[in-house]
């Protein structure tokens, strides 16, 4: 479905508020949502994705007074609302009553934020409820970044996907949780460290793997290739005799001749661009049959903080989730 056609988005909506499940666009990556208040609808994604209930869903809202509908802001809260919304940045505060447990993984807490995108934000408004959703693709598994990625994984599994072009940041949002003493990032994302401290100050960010997730994005492998991804400089970048070997840089290498296939995520070294494209160009190299891919590292500073933090997810042997 058109995500810019008015129609679709009123079908889409009937279909959220009857507890069905409808993939749409944000400007971060694709979602798999359903109406926030109905556990059984929300019971939905779980089953879809594979996911593990231990591991809570984002509440995507319209407006100020939606977000309230569902948690306890403070004067931090509405600075950043100020700032950031709408926008790809998702605050964890204290929930209240109509959020149901399964939305929250059982915690008191609960993750909201307004997207930024037409689509996402006309369906909410005439879905008229705040729309759980994680990432529309199965647990364990690269971020959708466009419809037909969607269509690939989840077609038949779903009530509707709404089409709404390439996502504009490809990256999912910045989890930043209020419930302290300290503002602490729980997952880097679209909106950066320096951009948060520019309104906070000092900002933690969480580090290690969290076993009992508070947010998305937190369990150890994550953001997943099915095939094995080694990180260049971890002593695993020697290519093999006859080994099958994709190659995963920021700009353009000085030479490409030992790997099979080259993905680069921006010829200028932008790493706004190089983050709108990397769940792409790993997609993409993914399915070329290949014995493994390498991925050098990309400056750790603005959006190089989230984009490093997929790959170290992505590169972690054994179980997967997403």
């Amino acid at each position: 479905m058109d995500a810019s056609d008015s129609k679709a988005i009123e079908e889409s909506a009937r279909i959220i508020r009857r507890g069905g499940l409808i993939a749409f666009p944000t400007e971060t990556v694709y979602g798999l949502g359903a109406d926030t208040e109905n556990p059984l609808a929300v019971a939905g994604i779980f089953e879809v994705k594979a996911r593990p209930r231990i591991d809570p869903l984002i509440v995507h809202v319209s407006d100020r007074d939606m977000a309230e509908r569902y948690g306890v802001f403070h004067g931090r809260s509405y600075s950043l609302m100020e700032k950031f919304w709408p926008g790809p940045l998702t605050l964890v505060v204290r929930k209240k009553q109509p959020v149901p447990s399964i939305v929250t993984a059982g915690l008191e807490t609960v993750a909201i934020r307004i997207p930024a995108h037409p689509a996402a934000l006309n369906l909410i408004r005439a879905s008229r409820c705040g729309i759980a959703a994680p990432s529309a693709n199965p647990f364990g598994y690269v971020s959708p970044t466009e419809a037909r990625h969607v269509v690939e994984q989840l077609s038949g599994k779903v009530h509707g996907i709404l089409d709404g072009g390439p996502c504009a940041i490809g990256l999912e949002s910045t989890i930043l949780t209020l419930t302290g003493d300290t503002p602490c990032i729980l997952r880097p994302g679209g909106i950066s460290i320096e951009e948060l401290e520019s309104v906070l100050g000092h900002v933690d960010i969480q580090s290690g793997v969290s076993r009992i997730p508070q947010a998305p994005g937190q369990l150890d492998r994550h953001y997943a290739t099915l095939t094995p991804l080694d990180i260049a400089g971890e002593g695993l970048e020697e290519i093999k005799p006859n080994e099958k070997v994709g190659l995963l840089c920021l700009n353009s290498p000085v030479s490409t001749e030992s790997f099979q296939a080259v993905e680069i995520l921006s010829s200028s070294g932008s790493l706004r661009e190089a983050a709108a494209n990397l769940f792409s160009a790993l997609r993409r190299l993914d399915r070329m049959n290949l014995d493994r891919i390498i991925a050098r590292p990309v400056p750790q500073e603005g959006l190089g903080v989230a984009i490093m933090d997929r790959l170290r997810r992505c590169s972690v042997r054994g179980i997967s989730g997403n």
